[in-house]
């Protein structure tokens, strides 16, 4: 898939603001600061797209980005930015459970982790709770540029390891970097792929 056009739609508070159409929906969400709006920028050929910015946490909103007129990309707010105070903290993640559970058109949420780091708790939570409400999710290592291929190979096993602790099999997951444009490829084409089973129901 080639992404020929993509624009701006609408932030919204609340689920209930979003999109009144039933194009297909992939949400990327991670902790703050793991490279989001660089990742979406480079996925869709924009530079600025999506507001990258040097204060993490800057994601207030679920942001809808229509593509090629047929799919949604939506940006949602980073979790876990300890600089926030609990009552807003509690506000965004009221927000984003209930986008992610209420959401009929949501086909898959990407997951992202800085593939520099080992696992954290605060995302094998998400994961295991989107596991358990049944959501379909992957999960998009980011920066890969900063690391060696046999250091890129080490993280994804100690990750892999940490899955398996409770988890049948490794969700599908994708190596990338914003800097060298990689794993974009195979991000599209999963999406793509995604798009044409949806089609065929």
């Amino acid at each position: 898939m080639e992404i020929t056009k993509s624009a701006f739609v609408v932030s919204s508070p609340t689920v209930s603001k979003c999109p009144a159409d039933n194009k297909p929906e992939y949400a990327f969400i991670g902790r703050s600061n793991v490279g989001k709006s660089s990742l979406i920028n480079m996925l869709c050929n924009h530079k600025n797209l999506a507001k990258t910015s040097a204060t993490p946490g800057k994601t207030l909103l679920i942001n809808h980005f229509i593509i090629n007129n047929e799919w949604y990309l939506v940006d949602l707010p980073g979790y876990g930015y300890a600089k926030r105070s609990k009552t807003e903290r509690q506000k965004l993640e009221q927000m984003i459970s209930s986008y992610i559970l209420q959401r009929k058109q949501l086909a898959n949420v990407f997951v992202l982790v800085d593939i520099r780091h080992e696992q954290q708790l605060i995302d094998r939570e998400f994961m295991d709770w989107l596991g358990q409400s049944g959501i379909p999710f992957s999960i998009v290592f980011t920066k890969a540029d900063k690391l060696s291929t046999a250091k890129i190979r080490e993280s994804v096993a100690a990750y892999e390891q940490k899955m398996f602790e409770t988890w049948e099999e490794m969700p599908p997951y994708f190596i990338t970097s914003a800097e060298k444009k990689m794993g974009r490829d195979e991000l599209l084409s999963y999406i793509e792929s995604i798009n044409k089973e949806l089609e065929e129901k």
